[in-house]
């Protein structure tokens, strides 16, 4: 699977949905593309989705939001008895950092970086 990120800003979340027998969870979001190169006069947008344990990264964000969100490309291929071969397409999003204003959760937790200033030096030792 390959991996990718993308920089935008959070169009729509939807509320994490339940499928099947063994609960599988799933939430989808829209990202409005802002990053280096995009036209403002077309923007393009961008459907993810979260699985699983990840369905819980998007509520500490709000529409409107500018973050980047880092996503692996995942396909398969669905076929029905007289019907053509069709190929899906998922964009599953693993991490989310807000790139203005505040940390994201996955910051705030450690997680999403590393504070970089040194500990300060208390010692006394003339050496």
């Amino acid at each position: 699977m390959a991996s990718f990120d993308i920089q935008g800003e959070i169009h729509s979340i939807d509320e994490t949905r339940t499928y099947g027998q063994n609960g599988f969870t799933k939430r989808e979001f829209v990202i409005k593309l802002t990053g280096e190169g995009e036209n403002p006069s077309y923007p393009n947008y961008v459907a993810l989705e979260l699985v699983k344990d990840k369905c819980a990264l998007l509520d500490s964000y709000r529409q409107g939001d500018e973050v980047k969100v880092a996503f692996n490309l995942g396909g398969r291929l669905w076929s029905a008895p007289g019907k053509p071969e069709k190929c899906f397409v998922s964009l599953q999003a693993w991490r989310i950092e807000k790139t203005s204003g505040v940390a994201s959760q996955d910051t705030a937790d450690g997680w999403g970086g590393f504070d970089q200033t040194p500990p300060p030096n208390d010692d006394d030792f003339p050496f």
